[in-house]
């Protein structure tokens, strides 16, 4: 238990205001969900409520306030203007409590809580995480893909270059635009010398591969500029220069760091209910994971068991073979949510899988994932739920403002990686693979590859492994060998999930929370229930935390009341 500071004792009285503000949130909570065949709540709150308007126009305001100020051609995290931030957050959650917003319809109240939840991301960073302190990483700029997530997974600065944003030949335009996004650089990373002075070992060598990594992607980007105009390829050569020289300092500053890179079990639990909206602690996860873990390994051992006189799967062998079993993988899959009623296939749902069918890899560079995919691309294409929300918020923003974007610090990811996660099983279970039996070992193998790396990532953040142990048992808790400790996926999986807190374990975690949610809500409905129902219903209300989803969806606040309890970081 945390001993309370004066500022936290004061904290925990604004809280239990904020409590007592809003009644529908300490009143007895039930037990159960009401046998009834409950109508989903609107998904937003009327735009003419007054009130409602009023949350409206401060999360606006928060949303620009959170990026910060520019310093010499660069955001600025330096640490006066960070502290000077801090205290500006401070007027802003103040203003966030004063609402009243005890007779809100349950969707506007979740918005409420989503923006509370940013605040709450917002102060854990500065409080605790500051990654602009301790994580070299942070000030990667160039990226070459788009995230299968709402947003970049872990903390990123505020100034991006998204190369896969541009066509290539660029038009003057665009390269005038790419070069003015990476003459950030230089300024950003003079600026980031000053600023990381923290002592996290593990996170100071895994960034500094990072930085490395940028600088090879930015050679490449000058072969393929070819014949650009001078200010682009001068801002692509400067740009290279400086990631060089900051790597350079980073490695001269590498004996220096001898600290650890977990925030402990007290902060992480913090951040998992405050910032995430998850129902549970450090050690509830621990538990569940290691549930999963175990279930997943036995499971996987009786499916080759049942399969014992099956012939083993074959890998495509070449690319034409890939090619055609990934677009009859995409058929198959969605022909079957549909002729079984699994959900209602969307328009936009085989484009999103055709966009990412992947290409063959040769079998001795295929990663975890490129392995399942080359035996049996459906196993990947059910986790691509990802693809399905990200077309989904494009070609229909939510209505609400607060959810019609991606959350910040990552809050979305109980939602978007326990979906995902969760359609690999309920795939399965649904009788997806029942005319391929051997596919299902690979669905066990995918769980336990989940749980272990996710249990590697609670045990580094507690302080009980470095990331290279974490790793270490990722590896070893995996069936057959296959994640590979020579391949990059592995320092790649374990390092983000050392840089954001929770995230590691969002997989399964959020998994087991849309399990409870159906199961909740099924009991609900009764004979109303259905899977399509249920799925509609989820894509409805946003990329958002399960537990609000379940106040909204099923009208339980028990969760929520629970969170509001948690003691003030």
């Amino acid at each position: 238990m945390l001993s309370l500071s004066p500022w936290r004792r004061h904290a925990a009285m604004a809280l239990a205001a904020l409590a007592l503000a809003l009644p529908g949130l300490t009143a007895p909570a039930q037990e159960t969900a009401p046998k009834t065949d409950q109508a989903t709540p609107p998904p937003y709150a009327p735009k003419d409520m007054p009130a409602y308007d009023e949350l409206v126009a401060l999360f606006e305001e928060w949303r620009a306030f959170e990026t910060p100020p520019w310093r010499d051609g660069a955001p600025d995290y330096t640490a006066a203007t960070t502290a000077r931030r801090h205290d500006a957050l401070k007027a802003f959650q103040a203003r966030l409590a004063a609402l009243d917003v005890s007779a809100w319809p349950v969707a506007a109240q979740v918005d409420y809580h989503l923006v509370r939840a940013e605040m709450n991301g917002m102060e854990f960073n500065i409080r605790v995480l500051q990654p602009w302190a301790r994580d070299p990483a942070f000030y990667q700029s160039v990226w070459t893909y788009q995230s299968d997530t709402p947003a970049h997974e872990g903390p990123t600065h505020h100034h991006l270059v998204e190369l896969w944003t541009y066509d290539f030949p660029l038009d003057d335009a665009a390269a005038d635009k790419l070069a003015r996004a990476l003459g950030v650089i230089p300024p950003l990373l003079a600026q980031a010398r000053q600023n990381l002075t923290g002592n996290a070992r593990d996170l100071w060598l895994a960034g500094t591969q990072t930085l490395r990594d940028q600088s090879a992607t930015l050679a490449a980007l000058a072969e393929r500029v070819g014949e650009a105009p001078a200010a682009l390829a001068k801002a692509v050569a400067d740009a290279r220069a400086a990631t060089d020289a900051f790597v350079v300092w980073l490695e001269d500053q590498a004996d220096t760091k001898t600290g650890p890179s977990g925030i402990g079990k007290d902060h992480y639990t913090w951040a998992l209910r405050n910032v995430h909206l998850i129902p549970m602690t450090w050690d509830d996860e621990v538990q569940l994971l290691k549930r999963e873990l175990s279930r997943a390994h036995t499971t996987f051992r009786l499916e080759r068991l049942r399969n014992r006189d099956l012939p083993p799967l074959d890998a495509a062998s070449d690319p034409a073979d890939y090619a055609a079993r990934a677009e009859a993988a995409v058929d198959r899959y969605l022909g079957y949510l549909d002729s079984h009623d699994v959900l209602s296939v969307q328009p936009y749902m085989r484009p999103a899988l055709m966009a990412h069918t992947g290409a063959f890899v040769p079998e001795e560079r295929r990663n975890f994932f490129a392995r399942a995919m080359h035996h049996d691309t459906t196993t990947l294409y059910t986790h691509f739920y990802h693809w399905w929300d990200l077309a989904r918020m494009d070609a229909q923003p939510h209505p609400s403002p607060v959810r019609s974007g991606p959350l910040l610090y990552n809050i979305w990811d109980s939602r978007a990686e326990g979906m995902a996660t969760a359609m690999e099983e309920i795939y399965l279970h649904a009788g997806g693979y029942d005319d391929r039996p051997r596919v299902r070992e690979i669905v066990w193998i995918m769980l336990a590859q989940r749980a272990a790396r996710g249990l590697g990532s609670l045990y580094a953040h507690a302080n009980d492994f470095t990331m290279k142990q974490a790793a270490d048992f990722h590896v070893a808790r995996t069936p057959d060998g296959w994640m590979r400790d020579d391949l990059s996926l592995l320092g790649f999986e374990q390092q983000l999930y050392l840089r954001q807190p929770g995230y590691g374990t969002s997989y399964v975690t959020g998994k087991y929370l849309i399990e409870k949610l159906m199961a909740e809500r099924a009991e609900q409905l009764g004979a109303a229930f259905s899977t399509k129902r249920f799925f509609a219903e989820l894509d409805a209300m946003g990329v958002i935390p399960v537990s609000m989803l379940r106040w909204q969806m099923i009208g339980l606040n028990d969760e929520i009341r629970s969170l509001l309890e948690t003691e003030p970081l």
